[in-house]
This record gives C-alpha cells, sequence and structure tokens, in this order.
C-alpha cells in the first residue's frame, strides 16, 4: 500500500451519485424505523417527514453551496475544518463519526433482525456476521463496483414499491373522508410526539450528505455533486412522503405495533398482501439495506480517509490507499471491526444517535454558508445572496436545532459523552490546546479540488 502517491480515480458523473445517494437512503428503507417513528408521531409519519424533508432542504441547499467551493471527501468536516478553524472542525467531524459509524451498524441489525424473521433456524448473529465481510470485501474492491450494483438494487426497489402503492391504493378506494386525512390530521398533544418522529428521520436523508463525501471521486465535482444532492432529497423526500401514506391507509391501527416496533413493516404487508407480499418485501427490504450497507460504509471510510490526510487520525492506518485498488483498506478493515457493535445494540437507539451526529454536522454546514460567504469572502449583499448565503442557511440553522433539541434523552446523553471523548482527544493532539491541529496545506487542498 501507498500513502501519498495513490490518489481516488474520478469515475462518478451525476446520475451515478443520485445511485448512491438513493442506495444509501434506501427507498425501503422507510420501513427501518417505520414502527418506532409511527408509534413515535401517533400514527402522523406522513408528516414527521414532511417536517424532516423541510428541515433537510434548506441544509442540502446549503451543502450545493460547500460541495461547488470544497468539493473533499470529507463533507462537514473538511468544509468546517477550512472555514471555522481546525479544532471546530475536528469537533464536527468528530460527531459526523458517530452517525456514519452507525449506519453501517443499523443496516446490518435491520438484515439480521428480516433474515432472521424469514429464517429463524439461522443464528442472527451468522448473518451480521456474514453481511459485514460481503460488504467489506466489496468495497475494497472500489467504488465503481459498488455503484454498478446500486443502480440494479435500486430499480429492483422501485418495482416493489410500484406493487406496494397498487395494492395499498386499490384498498384505500373505500375509504371515506376522515380516514384518508387521518395520517395528515395532528392534534395539539400530538406535535411533541411528532417532532420527537422527525429528529429520528434525519437518519433517512443522509444520502445527500454521503453524496458530498464522494467529491474526490466525482468527474466535474463542483457542478455534479450539487445536482446530485438535490435530485436525490426530491426523489426520496417524495417517495417516503408517499409510501408511509399508502401504509397507513392499509393498517391504520398503529397501537398495534406495541410492543415490538422493529417488525412493524412486515404487519403491514402481510395486511397489503398476505403473506406472499410480506416475504417479497423482506427479499427486496434486505437486498436494499445491504446496498445502503455498501455506500454507508464506503461513505464513512472516505471521511476517516480526510481525517488521516489531515493528520487529526493516524494518517499510518486511515490515510493509506492499496495500490491496486485506489480504496483505504485499513479504513474499511476498521469499520468491519466497529460494525460488529451491531451485535448488541438495538435498532432504535442506533437509529436516534444517527440523528444526533447528522444535526449537528448539518448545522454546521448552513453556518459555513454564512461564515464563508458573508463574513470571510464579504460578498455584495445583493438579493440573491442575501437569500442564498444568510436566510436559507440561517433558516436551516434553526430547523435542524429545533430537530435536535426533540431527540430522546438517551440518544443525547450518548452523544454528549461521545462529544467529550471528542474533547479530550482533540485537547491530547493538540497538546492542551497550545497548537492547530494537524492539517493539509492550501496548496494541498487546491490540488485536490482542481
Amino acid at each position: 500500500m501507498q500513502q501519498n502517491t495513490v490518489q481516488m480515480k474520478r469515475v462518478l458523473n451525476t446520475p451515478a451519485l443520485v445511485f448512491f445517494g438513493l442506495a444509501y437512503m434506501v427507498p425501503l428503507g422507510i420501513f427501518t424505523t417505520y414502527g418506532q417513528v409511527t408509534v413515535l408521531s401517533e400514527g402522523h409519519l406522513p408528516v414527521a417527514y414532511i417536517i424532516t424533508l423541510t428541515a433537510v432542504l434548506f441544509t442540502a441547499l446549503s451543502y450545493c453551496k460547500m460541495t461547488s467551493t470544497l468539493p473533499l471527501a470529507g463533507s462537514a468536516y473538511s468544509y468546517v475544518q477550512k472555514i471555522f478553524g481546525g479544532n471546530t472542525g475536528f469537533l464536527v467531524g468528530w460527531a459526523q463519526l458517530l452517525d456514519y459509524l452507525f449506519l453501517p451498524i443499523i443496516n446490518y441489525i435491520a438484515i439480521g433482525i428480516f433474515v432472521h424473521e424469514a429464517l429463524p433456524s439461522v443464528p442472527m448473529e451468522l448473518i451480521i456476521v456474514s453481511t459485514i465481510v460481503i460488504v467489506s470485501v466489496l468495497n475494497i474492491l472500489g467504488i465503481k463496483l459498488v455503484t454498478s450494483m446500486n443502480m440494479l438494487i435500486i430499480v429492483m426497489q422501485l418495482i416493489f414499491i410500484t406493487l406496494f402503492l397498487y395494492l395499498s391504493f386499490s384498498s384505500a378506494f373505500t375509504l371515506d373522508k376522515e380516514a384518508l386525512l387521518a395520517p395528515l390530521t395532528v392534534m395539539s398533544d400530538q406535535v411533541s410526539g411528532l417532532f420527537a418522529g422527525a429528529a429520528v428521520l434525519c437518519l433517512a436523508f443522509l444520502g445527500f450528505d454521503a453524496i458530498s463525501t464522494m467529491a474526490e471521486e466525482t468527474k466535474d465535482a463542483k457542478r455534479a455533486l450539487p445536482k446530485a444532492i438535490l435530485y436525490t432529497v426530491f426523489i426520496a423526500g417524495t417517495l417516503f412522503i408517499i409510501i408511509s401514506y399508502a401504509a397507513h391507509l392499509s393498517y391504520p391501527a398503529w397501537r398495534d405495533f406495541l410492543p415490538n416496533t422493529d417488525i412493524a413493516s412486515i404487519q403491514v404487508m402481510e395486511k397489503v398482501g398476505g403473506a406472499l407480499m410480506a416475504s417479497s418485501f423482506i427479499t427486496a427490504y434486505v437486498i436494499g439495506v445491504f446496498a445502503s450497507a455498501m455506500t454507508s460504509q464506503a461513505s464513512i471510510v472516505r471521511i476517516f480517509y480526510a481525517m488521516g490526510r489531515e493528520g487529526v487520525l493516524p494518517r499510518s492506518v486511515f490515510a493509506r490507499l492499496h495500490a491496486r485498488f485506489n480504496t483505504p483498506v485499513l479504513s474499511i478493515l476498521f469499520v468491519a471491526l466497529a460494525s460488529l457493535m451491531a451485535l448488541v445494540l438495538s435498532l432504535s437507539l442506533v437509529a436516534s444517535m444517527i440523528s444526533f451526529g447528522a444535526l449537528i454536522a448539518f448545522t454546521f454546514v448552513n453556518l459555513c454558508v454564512i461564515k464563508h460567504f458573508i463574513i470571510d469572502r464579504k460578498e455584495p449583499l445583493t438579493a440573491a445572496v442575501i437569500l442564498r448565503c444568510l436566510v436559507v442557511p440561517a433558516i436551516g440553522v434553526l430547523l435542524t436545532l429545533w430537530l435536535w433539541t426533540s431527540l430522546d434523552a438517551q440518544a443525547l446523553t450518548v452523544g454528549l459523552i461521545w462529544l467529550g471523548i471528542g474533547v479530550v482527544y482533540l485537547g491530547v493532539i493538540t497538546r492542551f490546546f497550545t497548537r492547530r491541529p494537524p492539517s493539509i496545506t492550501e496548496e494541498e487542498t487546491h490540488l485536490i479540488i482542481n
């Protein structure tokens, strides 16, 4: 393996990035947290998705601005590191690691739950470990192979979604107006639960953030990345809202999902199309979540790569690219080992932890736009600049902070402990904050993005 002489290959274009983002989000991934958030929102999952989509759209626009300015593999970490400085950048990157490390884990847990449900004789632990090994090998072989598989998997999911929507809306023709409006009508005493559910759903939209981690493997990244981010958010958001609405019409008795919310989606599928539909769903879902596992692992290793290249993580491990495959093999293996936590963690806790790290990253990317364009570059305050570089990111900050405070206490506690560990580690590498964290030079940054 080589460290500095090998660079990632630029092989991705806008369609490939969209498929990457959709595979990351998993169109059928709505059913990963379906039971949890339906119960939290008391049967108003479509509204929870609308709230989250609104918040994400403002943040996605900020990501578009930053990816066109600094198309670096580290995503939010790289933006904050360059604009707010090394200490703040490190802590945001550290928080970002939390959600990216847990994303492969939630996929492995979901695969374990659903395959074990279909094949009870196969131990869940064996399913999880086998999936980790296969995903890691595919990522070592390269992002082009992962992307090619994603396209096929997304098409398979869309075919299943079409069938599900057809069956769901066919049965909905007999419903009255009150039943049709029930999942969209929120009472005042349901608002807090609705926002708690919306906060959890942030993980469903992380595909657009993941796209930005592919910057150094994208052709014409400054143009391709913003387009792919917006296309992915709109496509996924629309699918999530429609699917969640159809699912509620098919199975409005959300209290039936207690106490085991993890398999609520199977109950919905059995109601829609019987045992055959449930079996088909498990197959399509597991394939989709497998694709998400591949893409989420690909994203986290690229953040590790960026932090290793900066020197805030050991370069000898995280900044190395394999001479043949041009992939960060040691980072991939590290993530594979960390993913073994899937053997002991619960689906609901992991979902909340992902959203904690994501919302911190979202907040600071919005702040980066304001600081970079309004404060540092002092752009002329035309109406367009005020709208794009001040109003939009400011709204994004407010919305993400609102969702952040809606997370459950356990997720906030674990997340704050994680940040505390990051502060201690940062103190060590900066000799108690008497020196700046390591970073690549401006010349190296210019070479990468050009």
